[in-house]
């Protein structure tokens, strides 16, 4: 029986709520949110437990920062990454980010190790597993255990995801599981182990089979627990490996079906990739305020003008990705057959940009930035050492490849300029949607819901080409994004189907380059129409017109420098954020200092 805590009340249908509940959710989420920061208290507070100077030494001496990992524990922090449905807290995966940022604005490796790798081994379970495996999972996580997950092998793998395990199907019914990996986040404190185990050796979406372990259950002659290994990045977080060897699992460990393994990978990464790049994204946002510290702390007189482009140009990407995260984990709720495609555009631009932005960054920190043990300007040091580490580093770009390249082709011929725009809740805060279910996650098909949503942004704009100021100017670059469409619809009807081995190489890693770009311009511009005024920061279009002018430079779209006055209104707002202890994100909450 599915359990539902009766202070949620949601009711009727399989994922349906009543209206009441769904207005609910996020004001409770960001309640929890608040506390969680209120818990954590001031990062920069020297003797503060759970501040980035504790935090830090931690990482140097690389052991997890056992007292803050204990209060997040005690928080229950568990219970958000189990569906509400079996008693847990998790609604909507847009929902969880939020509640999320506080931990990671402090530390991604806190984050990763604390919790949500947890999440993202219970993503199968939720997906296909049977009742009895989602009440197991449910218990342990909301009881305070951890879940691990114990990745395939990928091409142009990091040691996080290089080697696999194999599982060979027994006579009577089960497995012999064999293998080996060496690098498993939480290997040696899991009370759960979901195996993403190879049972055929070709290469085929038919390879792979995903097994749910219990290491209480584990016979000590068929599992060898290896030595730590410390990783560049992550230092804190406890690495290890499992050697197995002759292991028999039962057949009641099967999660969905054999051989169903890389499709439940392809459905569970869109949340879980979609939620590394928005709380990514929260990270970052410590360091740009590290770097308004150091460009402002101490000065009477404005700031220097050689700071206003890298400052305000990073504050304009940073909402760029919170918007295309946000959009991301949102559609999995409203849209779920047809998400993948966005997903894995976003998980393409998000780590990329955020480490130019950090790279930036850098210049005005100057040697500040790489003081690891210094809480106000220390956050950049580490986070160019996490972030490849959590962004899967090129297996994470290969990945997305290999979603959206098979895919140009189609669209072009059949989406692009003839799909219906999504339904505007997909862009706007507080808007009902439905409870994240994974087993609705689609994996191929659907369409591109961005690509239309672009279109009909910029036709909506284009009478504003000839206001003047900011406005005009978003409309222009709505206008060349959709010009930058067109070109590429033209070019991908002539690449040759899939399975052939012409649809490779860098001209085809281009394309899908480009593809990302477009729609993560899609993305900013509906969020920017999708504001009701709440905001008036991000009502006006000048953070838009410097995120959309950054996109189309990488792009090479020659574009005007943005209008008078546009890029000292970001600059401003950037500053009040830090001034008034405000996030730099969309949703500009109080922060502890």
């Amino acid at each position: 029986m599915e359990l539902i805590p009766a202070a949620m009340t949601l009711t009727t249908e399989s994922t349906g709520t009543t209206a009441t509940a769904r207005s609910r959710w996020e004001t409770e989420a960001q309640q929890r949110a608040a506390r969680l920061e209120a818990l954590l208290g001031d990062p920069l507070e020297p003797a503060n437990p759970h501040g980035l100077r504790a935090l830090f030494a931690a990482d140097d001496r690389r052991t997890p920062p056992a007292e803050t990992e204990s209060l997040l524990a005690a928080e229950g922090l568990g219970a958000e990454f189990v569906p509400a449905r079996y008693g847990g807290r998790l609604l909507r995966a847009d929902l969880l980010a939020r509640v999320l940022r506080p931990v990671f604005r402090r530390d991604l490796a806190l984050g990763f190790g604390s919790g949500i790798t947890s999440l993202f081994a219970a993503g199968p379970v939720w997906a296909a597993g049977t009742p009895a495996q989602r009440r197991h999972v449910a218990g342990l996580l909301l009881g305070g255990g951890r879940a691990t997950v114990l990745h395939h092998e990928l091409a142009h793998a990091n040691a996080l995801l290089r080697d696999e395990f194999t599982a060979r199907t027994l006579p009577g019914g089960g497995y012999r599981l064999d293998g080996r990996k060496d690098v498993i986040l939480n290997a040696s404190r899991a009370d759960a182990q979901v195996v993403y185990a190879r049972t055929d050796p070709g290469r085929g979406p038919r390879s792979h089979t995903v097994l749910l372990l219990d290491p209480g259950q584990q016979p000590a002659a068929a599992v060898r627990h290896l030595p730590r290994v410390t990783t560049p990045g992550m230092r804190g977080a406890l690495f290890s490996g499992l050697e197995f060897t002759d292991y028999t699992v039962p057949g009641e460990a099967l999660v969905g079906t054999a051989g169903g393994g890389v499709a439940l990978a392809l459905r569970t990464f869109q949340v879980n990739h979609g939620l590394t790049c928005g709380l990514a994204t929260a990270a970052a946002e410590t360091v740009l305020r590290s770097a308004v510290r150091a460009a402002t702390t101490g000065r009477t007189t404005p700031l220097a003008r050689r700071w206003h482009k890298p400052l305000t140009g990073v504050f304009a990407d940073i909402l760029a990705c919170d918007s295309m995260a946000t959009v991301a984990l949102r559609a999995l709720s409203l849209l779920p057959d047809r998400a993948h495609l966005f997903a894995a555009a976003v998980t393409y631009v998000v780590p990329d940009l955020l480490r130019e932005n950090l790279e930036e960054l850098a210049t005005v920190l100057g040697a500040r930035g790489y003081e690891h043990d210094n809480p106000r300007y220390g956050a950049l040091d580490k986070l160019m050492r996490d972030l490849p580490v959590a962004a899967l580093g090129h297996a994470g770009t290969a990945s997305c490849q290999a979603v959206i390249v098979p895919q140009l082709r189609g669209l072009a011929a059949h989406s692009w300029f003839a799909e219906e725009e999504p339904p505007p809740a997909l862009f706007r805060q507080g808007a009902e949607l439905p409870v994240l279910d994974y087993r609705l996650l689609g994996i191929a098909g659907g369409g591109d819901f961005m690509a239309a949503s672009l279109a009909g942004c910029a036709a909506r704009l284009a009478a504003s080409r000839n206001a003047g100021g900011p406005l005009a100017a978003l409309a222009e670059l709505a206008g060349r994004f959709v010009t930058e469409l067109r070109a590429l619809r033209e070019e991908c009807r002539r690449l040759p189907a899939y399975g052939t081995t012409a649809l490779t190489g860098p001209a085809v890693c281009v394309l899908s380059d480009r593809y990302s770009l477009v729609v993560a311009a899609a993305a900013v511009l509906g969020v920017w129409e999708g504001q009701d005024g709440t905001d008036p920061f991000l009502t006006e279009p000048a953070w838009a017109v410097l995120a959309l002018s950054r996109f189309a430079q990488r792009l090479g779209i020659p574009v005007p420098d943005p209008p008078d006055g546009c890029q000292e209104h970001v600059l401003d707002e950037l500053i009040r954020r830090y001034r008034t202890g405000r996030s730099c994100d969309l949703h500009a909450v109080p922060l502890a200092q």
